[in-house]
């Protein structure tokens, strides 16, 4: 996106009246020229907090006194995707930012802060790594917290990018400006949520630790607590400033023991892109940005502008009257004269007939450094990128104070350098660049950001409905993706895990992990019992009132016709269950557990004809060749990671066996509620459970399961499989995780239109290589590359690869 930048003037800072040459100058003159020389090198020597930090007071609210009359309130903005996003949706995020700046008079001061700067390293790694805990599996935690670190190296992580925006008003007393506070704020978050960014109100201590974190940029930690005031004597600067300042040289000072050195970005451009400030943050070293934004009055801007015209008039008439004294065509004017005036007449029009106000903008650059050396090449840096823009970085000398304590997310703009630009022209510089997803607690790898390289971190538990999908071709990395979540949940935190495998490709996993694989097949001697039920199988009181609906749906895939169950059919079954469950429900002991058999026996002993049907269908099931749901289980359903081994079961049992599993699910679902202990369903080849009578327990689980603690997630190639009906496209409507790796083209096409995906975003999905494509969580959409180390050991036992699985090396 371009935007041709309508600046009329840049204001700098009055100089003095020059001296008249020859003339000798008086003592009163030398001395104020001297306080005026060492009042810009300064003494040389550190400065104290109170000396440098221009506000007098922070209120515990988040509310800081700059002076008598001026207040501040600052606002943290989260990034949106904008770098990857659509024309649509660039366009919509543009006209937003113009909207929240036309929405500021020219009583209230902006200012729009990007800071750069690396984290506390030993805090860091923290996260990330996984705690011995003195058991078996500490080797498997070793193993995982090496592949992190070695992404960590890859990655950018040491880097954090932070943005602000500092509100400045003017008020006699705090009461008035609390007031006035109370709607500015509200309406600027208000504008940020329309940019889809999520944006959040600093109270004190939140502030000061951000301006602890610019003045400490090797990120050490902030400690502070508001009662420590009083008892100390002290001032909140005390808690937040360096060792000293020093700004006793022209082109750098020193914060501690870093270099620094602060600049303006000087704009010849006569258009721009909305790259610039993206260009400039994208640095491993540490940085801020801050852009001082103003309104001018709109009738003074206009009086303004008709003054420049009037200007250019009069130097046109000028011009043409040399020309005509000297003989030449008095049509033909200086270029620039010609294309000033036409852009000052574009720029009264906009400002008359258009949305645009005009704007008094600062920008200021500093970077920060361990040597000079780094220091200068850091500038370097910065200037070349702002050579690429068309435009200057021009360092403050003698000004390098000023232009420190400016760039803070303070409010306070010492630096009068000024370009007058119109909204547009504002907005074009583009706070946005792409989303970061890093979040703590139980938060789980996805990856490494595609865009910035930094460590995808997300716990899905924190989402609104944390149901998931992975969707992609085959050779994608579909099954790696799910084993490698599998592994990190069983690593990081408590929750239960069960799988449906009906390729028999997770042993490897769950054998390293001590689980338990309960290979269900005709041959196997390994069962499970689809008659199990816990009591708290159901939310009501009556939980046998939905296992009886589950053994409906079994015994419709058992003797259903092509009509299904009849009413009657459905009774007589009904009717049974409630019978051969007494003895379970008066005593609940393992033993007490009804098997198939016993519903067999039962609805023979009923009087209607059709129970006799009924039973013919089931005897295949309880005394022919496909007894495997005839026993009582024998395997130890209760171990933490179970994966239900399908892939010998024929097509007869097929649908029985998922419709089974799913049963087994949902069983130790209401167990572990009781418990406050999560469950992680994972279903690989899940188009398989989107049939009939299984497909609408899929739809079920994925409606129902959020609120019972579970956290089901669905391993498919095509999403065509999940829109094959409106019930079965709940499924994917109810997930707020998506993990998509490479998509066939026809898939791509539905995705894009389904989920709103950009043409860059799209780019990430076409002809992707193993491991990467995009992930969806909320409302974040991030490209992703996971490339998990092949001498990590863990990679053999999660790969399918031909040559490559344990197994096969076994």
């Amino acid at each position: 996106m371009f935007a041709k930048l309508r600046g009329l003037f840049q204001r700098k800072k009055p100089e003095a009246a020059p001296v008249k040459a020859g003339r000798k100058l008086t003592a009163a003159e030398r001395r104020e020229i001297r306080k005026v020389i060492e009042a810009a090198k300064g003494d040389g020597k550190p400065h104290s907090a109170q000396d440098t930090l221009p506000f007098r007071q922070m209120y515990p609210d988040g509310l800081c006194r700059l002076d008598d009359t001026t207040w501040s309130r600052c606002i943290e903005f989260e990034d949106v995707n904008y770098q990857l996003a659509g024309q649509d949706d660039q366009t919509a995020i543009f006209e937003a930012l113009c909207d929240m700046y036309n929405a500021h008079d020219a009583s209230i001061g902006m200012e729009l802060t990007l800071i750069c700067r690396k984290v506390n390293r030993a805090d860091f790694r923290k996260r990330i790594e996984i705690a011995a805990q003195g058991d078996a599996f500490d080797g498997v935690r070793a193993l995982y917290t090496e592949m992190l670190r070695a992404q960590l190296e890859h990655g950018n992580n040491g880097m954090v990018k932070t943005k602000f925006l500092v509100l400045t008003v003017e008020a006699g007393d705090i009461r008035t400006a609390r007031a006035r506070f109370s709607r500015i704020t509200l309406d600027a978050l208000g504008h940020f949520k329309a940019m889809g960014a999520l944006a959040k109100a600093l109270d004190g201590r939140e502030w000061l630790e951000v301006l602890h974190g610019v003045l400490h940029p090797d990120g050490e930690r902030f400690s502070f607590a508001w009662e420590w005031l009083a008892p100390s004597g002290l001032h909140v600067k005390d808690f937040i400033v360096p060792s000293s300042f020093r700004f006793g040289e022209a082109r750098r000072f020193r914060m501690g023991a870093k270099y620094g050195a602060a600049s303006f970005l000087q704009i010849t451009a006569p258009e721009l892109n909305d790259r610039v400030l993206a260009d400039l943050l994208d640095t491993d070293s540490s940085i801020f940005v801050s852009l001082h934004i103003r309104s001018m009055d709109q009738n003074e801007a206009i009086k303004t502008v008709k003054r420049k015209i009037t200007d250019l008039d009069s130097m046109k008439i000028d011009a043409q009257k040399r020309a005509a004294r000297e003989g030449f065509d008095i049509d033909i004017l200086p270029s620039d004269l010609a294309t000033y005036a036409g852009e000052a007449k574009n720029i009264l029009r906009d400002l008359q007939s258009r949305n645009e106000r005009m704007f008094l903008m600062t920008f200021l650059v500093v970077n920060v450094a361990d040597t000079r050396q780094k220091l200068e090449n850091d500038i370097l840096r910065a200037s070349s990128v702002a050579q690429k823009h068309n435009c200057h970085l021009v360092r403050l000398d003698f000004q390098q104070e000023q232009g420190f304590v400016s760039a803070l997310p303070l409010g306070v703009n010492q630096v009068k350098i000024q370009r007058g630009l119109t909204t547009s022209s504002v907005a074009i510089f583009v706070p946005f660049i792409s989303q970061e997803l890093f979040q703590s607690g139980e938060a789980l790898y996805y990856g490494l950001n595609a865009t910035s390289g930094n460590m995808i971190l997300a716990d899905r538990k924190q989402l609104k409905t944390p149901n998931g999908l992975i969707l992609g071709t085959p050779g994608s990395g579909k099954s790696f993706s799910a084993k490698r979540e599998i592994l990190n949940v069983f690593l990081v935190t408590k929750d239960d895990i069960i799988i449906c495998d009906p390729e028999a490709e997770y042993f490897p996993v769950v054998r390293r992990l001590g689980g338990q694989v309960i290979k269900i097949s005709p041959t196997s001697s390994q069962y499970v019992n689809p008659m199990d039920m816990s009591l708290n199988y159901s939310e009501d009181d009556n939980p046998l009132a939905l296992k009886s609906d589950f053994i409906l749906s079994f015994c419709e895939l058992a003797a259903g016709g092509r009509n299904g169950l009849e009413p009657v059919e459905k009774t007589v079954i009904d009717r049974a269950v409630r019978t051969v469950y007494r003895p379970y429900l008066a005593d609940p002991k393992p033993e007490n557990v009804p098997i198939l058999e016993d519903l067999y026996d039962e609805i023979l002993r009923q009087p209607e004809p059709e129970a006799k049907r009924i039973a013919a269908a089931l005897e295949l099931y309880v005394h022919g060749s496909l007894n495997v749901f005839n026993h009582r289980t024998n395997v130890d359903i209760n171990n933490r990671l179970v994966c239900f081994d399908i892939k010998e079961l024929g097509k007869q049992l097929k649908n029985l066996g998922m419709l089974v599993i799913q049963d087994q699910v949902w069983n130790r679902v209401t167990v572990n509620r009781s418990e406050g202990k999560s469950t992680r369903y994972y279903v690989d080849e899940f188009h398989l459970l989107l049939r009939g009578e299984v497909g609408s327990w899929s739809v079920e689980i994925w409606k129902r399961f959020r609120k019972w603690g579970g956290i089901p997630t669905g391993i498919t190639q095509n999403i065509k499989d999940l829109l094959a009906s409106p019930e079965i496209e709940n499924i994917f409507e109810n997930s707020d995780f998506i993990y998509l790796l490479n998509q066939a083209s026809g898939d791509r096409k539905i995705l894009c239109e389904r989920l709103n995906i950009s043409t860059q975003q799209a780019a990430h999905i076409s002809n992707a290589g193993p491991g990467e494509g995009l992930i969806f969580f909320g409302n974040v959409i991030l490209p992703f590359a996971d490339r998990f180390p092949q001498d990590n050991e863990l990679y053999s036992i999660m790969t399918t690869r031909p040559g490559e699985t344990a197994a096969e090396e076994e």
